[in-house]
């Protein structure tokens, strides 16, 4: 499942629960369309609620990070959690785009630092 959230300079795909083979078409379908439509400079795959990754998971990180070179763009992941993130580590996935982690000031606003 994913949810999109469009603003002027990027597009935030939300991920949420397990990206394997049966789930990630729509969401490559979803995210791709989008960026088509919308050419952001950025693209965020956000993995706050990404329960499970297999190697389709892999793929749409792959498969989006050649379509943003394509229209000049970066793409970031947020948000992965440590076992996600040692995924991403030994896949290679991780030199493909940056990956941050939200964290929350003393006013509670969201801060992000990335860890790679």
């Amino acid at each position: 499942m994913v949810e999109l959230k469009q603003e002027p300079q990027r597009l935030t795909a939300y991920l949420c629960g397990e990206l394997d083979h049966h789930h990630v078409k729509e969401i490559r379908e979803a995210v791709d369309f989008a960026v088509r439509e919308q050419l952001p400079p950025l693209v965020i795959l956000d993995f706050s609620r990404v329960t499970f990754m297999d190697s389709s998971g892999i793929g749409l990180i792959m498969g989006r990070s050649r379509l943003m070179e394509e229209y000049g763009g970066v793409l970031e992941i947020h948000n992965p959690s440590a076992h996600i993130r040692k995924v991403l580590r030994i896949s290679g996935a991780d030199r493909l785009a940056a990956i941050r982690n939200q964290k929350t000031n003393k006013g509670g606003a969201a801060v992000y630092a990335y860890t790679e």
